[in-house]
């Protein structure tokens, strides 16, 4: 459904993201795992068609993303990072407004609208403006917005940021329901005890290159890390384990 070959994006002499690539196929959940300034979101926007590569290619669903936008944008859902909704708009309007931009049935938008309101727990408020919705409303409204159409691929930019544990949880099953019947799904993500939950595989990602892709087990075993937790695999394989030692904290004790 994703495949991304020798992917770069240079903003004059800086590499962004330095020659990746990677493969997703249909059904999967796959995240990017890295710290700030790695090249997650550069790549994310890439892969919607928001920047340009400087070299490489994207094909999404079969669409070669540079000689056919519209087709493959047409299969993509995507919610960025900080989502923006018309403020003045009902949740259910809003929905509608999307639903017509697709070219959605009203038979059809209304019955998928309402139940992706009451997935997320938003039905009690479908009828009250966004300007009155919580961060983490919007968020899931944003992401109701983008499994409307029913797209084949989703990509997320942190769509875990602003949720309580509540909602986390109500996006986790719904993406793992949606993937068993064969959403694909790519996102970056921060938060590694919920990349470990939801994820099939996931990629490591630092100063624009992919150090390492596999299941949670496999970057635990490519770390040398089998037995712990994700963080310590991804600390490793950063080069971090030691970033927040004592001696680097509070000097080497001989001050």
């Amino acid at each position: 459904m994703i495949r991304v070959s020798n992917l770069v994006k240079t903003f004059g002499d800086f590499v962004a993201v330095n020659n990746i690539s990677f493969e997703i196929p249909q059904g999967e959940i796959f995240a990017f795992l890295g710290p700030n300034g790695a090249g997650k979101t550069t790549t994310i926007r890439m892969l919607t068609g928001l920047l340009r590569p400087s070299a490489g290619s994207i094909r999404l669903c079969g669409f070669d993303l540079a000689t056919e936008p519209l087709k493959a944008k047409a299969a993509t859902g995507y919610v960025p990072d900080r989502p923006e909704l018309f403020p003045s708009l009902s949740g259910r309007e809003t929905l509608r407004l999307v639903a017509g931009l697709h070219g959605l049935g009203r038979d059809a938008a209304r019955r998928r609208g309402d139940g992706l309101l009451e997935a997320f727990g938003l039905l009690p408020f479908a009828d009250e403006n966004v300007q009155g919705y919580s961060h983490g409303m919007r968020q899931k409204l944003a992401l109701s917005c983008a499994l409307l159409p029913q797209p084949p691929l989703l990509i997320l930019d942190e769509p875990m940021v602003g949720l309580d544990p509540q909602g986390g949880r109500q996006v986790k099953d719904l993406l793992r329901r949606l993937a068993q019947r064969g959403l694909t799904v790519f996102l970056s993500i921060h938060t590694l005890e919920v990349a470990e939950q939801l994820c099939d595989r996931l990629g490591v990602l630092q100063n624009g290159r992919l150090l390492a892709e596999g299941s949670p087990q496999d970057l635990r075993q490519r770390a040398g890390a089998e037995g712990k937790d994700l963080e310590e695999s991804f600390l490793r394989l950063t080069g971090a384990e030691n970033l927040l030692d004592d001696a680097r904290l509070f000097g080497d004790g001989h001050g």
